[in-house]
């Protein structure tokens, strides 16, 4: 039974553990692409901005919302 209970729990928390870990990487092709970049300063500022609020998203564990913003991000920069 104890077997059983653990399994269930390790196979509830392996999807937020896989997604929680998405969002360095996301984070890692915007610095990317933020090199080479030809956007508007408007459009780089909200790039920017999107990408420092997706990062403090996660470290808050809004994994969900970070990575919503840094979609958005990655949208803007074409990627």
């Amino acid at each position: 039974m104890l077997t059983r209970i653990s399994i269930a729990l390790l196979l509830a928390l392996a999807p937020a553990t896989a997604f929680a870990n998405q969002c360095p990487t996301m984070m890692k092709a915007i610095d990317a692409a933020m090199q080479t970049a030809s956007l508007s300063d408007a459009d780089m500022a909200k790039v920017k901005e999107l990408r420092t609020k997706g990062e403090a998203q996660h470290q808050a564990g809004d994994h969900a919302g970070s990575e919503a913003s840094l979609g958005e991000a990655k949208k803007l920069l074409g990627i």
